[in-house]
Order: structure tokens, then sequence, then C-alpha cells
């Protein structure tokens, strides 16, 4: 099993995320409203401004202040240890 940092401690199964996008579109906003609704929304921003959004195989949402390119940049770094 490999994790990767998505920022202040908090790290994610590489193998169960899906895809990491930006929060900035609409669709992406919606999926969040509805994953809060759900009670299936991760907050692992501590307060600061969300930057990505990583969605799991498991249908959980996570949000994170570190970058979209920062996360994949780890994830790629995790892969090749």
């Amino acid at each position: 099993m490999r994790f990767v940092n998505i920022g202040f401690g908090n790290v994610v199964n590489i193998s169960k995320i899906v895809s990491v996008v930006s929060p900035e579109s609409a669709p992406i906003k919606r999926i969040v409203q509805m994953s809060k609704a759900a009670s299936t929304l991760i907050d692992a921003t501590f307060g600061r401004k969300c930057k990505a959004v990583i969605i799991t195989d498991s249908e959980y949402i996570v949000l994170s202040a570190l970058t979209t390119e920062t996360i994949a940049a780890r994830m790629e770094d995790a892969n090749g240890e």
C-alpha cells in the first residue's frame, strides 16, 4: 500500500484515488456539495482555500489545500520509490 501526503500530515491511499481535479468548475462544485449533503466529504484543508479535489473509488471526496500539480508530483514520487 502506498500513500500520498495531501498536506498537513494527511495521507490518502494512492490505489483508491480515481482523479485529482481543480475545484473551480461548476460540475466539481456540485459534486462537493452533493458529497457534503451525503456526509462523504473529507475536508483536509485545515481552514485554508481548497485548491484540489480528490475523488476516490469509494465515492469519498477529499478536499486539499495543495494544488493538483503538487499532489500529482507527490503521487509520481511515491510510485517511483
